[in-house]
This record gives structure tokens, sequence and C-alpha cells, in this order.
């Protein structure tokens, strides 16, 4: 499978450009790759719709700021994860250049066999998804419930009778430069160039019915509390058959009673006995893949970071995959009976009880500052 290119690359702006420098760059794109422009070219077309991908994500605001803090990976119903068919890419282009293809007035407004017709697209849906850190750790599937609206069953259309079923309603005005030709949406059938024909009582006209439905959702390890999630197509259906919308889902992150998260990261506190610090021991920690055996070295001082390696979370691009962290302190006691209390006083005055810093220890923010680099 092919590496995806970055969008920015792909219409030639660079990640600081404005919403309209990214309309400008990929209406010069897809005029290039315009399918009317280059008949039978198959590159062409696929770089038609890689353009057309593309400005679907960096121009609205959510899903470019999710692109930036996460590239393409959004798991398996992220970024891409329902490919844009000729019909979506041809509805842009009524917003981009003003309804229909820019080759209309080239083709005879054929604009690759869509004219003005758009098909519509039904609304999203948004819900909340709690998950715990292990189910981030390793990934899960929920089922959950939705109410959607879909096509009630006895539903049929027929031909919008304002616009023939074109979808735009055009008007021819004579100048003294010649015929202007202007198009406007059919405002009967909303573009689509179709209207309810006969529809069941209790169904109103938009020929919509709400029904639970319980859907699958993947979610991918490694995502993180407020990313957005895209699951194509399982979002509300359009009146008439077009597009159904999104279903976005919005991740909330548990908060885990031992390990805390930090990045990919996992942070652990592990408490030892004043003993078994200056003589060394075995301590067992707790990690999102059971429990995990480390040893102390003899004369571990409170404060230092233990690091286990890949113990920590895969990034959600699956590259990647973060550490665990065990800071150790040395647990003093606050209440000491008479007899722990007289056999510490005769150690007190011994020298290896005597605080001696070695030139080499690292301070706290000598070792913060390793950890952060």
């Amino acid at each position: 499978m092919s590496k995806k290119r970055d969008y920015y690359e792909i219409l030639g702006v660079s990640k600081t450009a404005t919403p309209e420098e990214i309309k400008k760059a990929y209406r010069k794109v897809a005029i290039q790759f315009h399918p009317d422009k280059n008949p039978g070219n198959k590159e062409a077309e696929e770089k038609f719709k890689e353009a057309a991908e593309a400005y679907e994500v960096l121009s609205d605001a959510d899903k470019r700021a999710r692109y930036d803090r996460f590239g393409h990976s959004q798991g398996g119903s992220g970024f891409g994860g329902h490919h844009m068919n000729m019909d979506d890419i041809f509805s842009q282009f009524g917003d981009i250049f003003g309804g229909g293809s820019p080759f209309d007035s080239f083709f005879g407004g054929g604009g690759g066999g869509q004219g003005g017709r758009r098909q519509r697209k039904g609304s999203n849906l948004r819900i909340k998804l709690k998950l715990s850190l292990e189910e981030i750790a390793n990934g899960v599937e929920k089922k959950i419930k939705v109410n959607r609206l879909i096509r009630a069953e006895g539903v049929t259309f027929k031909t919008c009778t304002t616009c023939n079923g074109a979808g735009q309603l055009r008007k021819v005005v004579n100048t003294m430069l010649g015929q202007m030709v202007s198009a406007t949406t059919c405002s009967s059938c909303d573009g689509s160039g179709q209207i309810i024909d006969k529809k069941p009582a209790g169904v109103d006209n938009s020929g919509l019915v709400s029904k639970e439905e319980i859907i699958a959702v993947k979610i991918p390890a490694g995502v993180a509390d407020g990313m957005q999630l895209s699951m194509g197509g399982k979002g509300n259906e359009a009146p008439g058959g077009g597009i159904a919308g999104d279903l976005l889902i919005l991740i909330e992150e548990t908060e885990d009673k031992v390990l805390k998260r930090d990045g990919n990261n996992l942070i652990y506190d592990l408490y030892i006995n004043f003993v078994d610090a200056a003589l060394g021991t075995t301590a067992e920690v707790p990690s999102v893949g059971g429990k995990v055996k480390i040893k102390i070295e003899a004369g571990t001082q409170s404060g230092k970071v233990l690091r286990l390696r890949g113990k920590g979370l895969k990034d959600v691009s699956g590259y990647e995959t973060g550490d665990q962290l065990i800071y150790v302190n040395v647990w003093t006691p606050k209440k000491l009976s008479s007899e722990e209390k007289a056999k510490l006083e005769s150690l007190k005055d011994s020298p290896n009880f005597q605080p001696h810093p070695d030139a080499n220890e690292k301070g706290f923010f000598e070792r913060m500052k390793e950890y952060f680099n």
C-alpha cells in the first residue's frame, strides 16, 4: 500500500496557508487534472480525486486541526476512511466554482456527466465515547446505539418538475456582449433533481424516519482524549437517496487510578521503604500488559526515574510506542516505636548515613531536562 501524500504538498501550499489560499490552490489543481480536460487519463483522475480529498480536510477548520496534529492516521475510520466518489467531488465544485464544473462553458454543461445536479448529503451524527486506559492501549471494538434518520419504507421519488431533474435553473440573458447564462440551485428539490412522490402515513416530506441501530466502532490503539474519529456514511441519510452523513466519535479518556498518561508515556509512582532502598530489592509494578518485576539497586535515592522502554502506549500512527516511567519514592516513616528510634539513633552518626551526593548525581531539574529532551 503506497504512502499517502501530504495534503499541503498535494495542493502546493504551506501549512500556514489561509482558507482563501487553500481554495485558490485547489481550484488550480482541480482544473489541471479535471477528467474533462484529461479524458481517459487514469493518473490525472487519481490526482483529481487526491486534490479533492486534500481540500475536503484542509477547508474544514476542525478536520485541518486534527490533520495538523495527527496526520493521516485516525485509525480505520479517519481521513480517507471513506473515499470521495466523483459525485462527491463534483458537488464540491458548486462551492468552489459557483455551481457545476468549471468546464461547463467548454463542454456544454457536462461537468463529467454530472451537469448542475448534485447529490444531497445527510447531516452528521455526533457521539461521545468513554474509554479506559487499557482500551486505549490495546485498541477496542465498541458496539454503540445510535438513532439515525433513514429512508422510510414505501417512499418513492420522481423527477423534479421544476428543473426537470437538472438540479439547477438556468437563465439566459441577452446583453451587448452576447448571451450571459446564470444558474441557480433549484429550490424545489434543493439541487438533487428529485422530489418525493409517494410516502406512507406518518412520514414527513423528507421521506425519512428515525431508527435505532447498533453500530460496531473500531477504535485504534493510542487515541487521546478530545480526538474525534469519523465513520463515513454512518450518519443520517439524505432525502432522495443522496449521500449519508458521517458518524463523528469524540473520545473521552477516563482517568486511571494507578497509571497516569503523559502523551504516549505512562507514569507510575513507586513507594519503597528505607531498608529496601538501602539494601536493594525486587519490586512488582503494574503496566497495561500486566504486572512487571523490576530491580531496585542498593543505594537507590528518592526521585530516581526508572524507564521501561516500549511499555507505554502506541502512537495512533502505529509507528512509535511510548515508555513507562517509574518514579521511585523512598518512604520516610511518620511514626516510630521506641525500639525503632533507638536503632536509628545508633546509626545516626555512622559515616555511611551522612549525605554524600555523588558528583555525577543528577539533581531534580537535570533529570527533568533529560526526560523532556
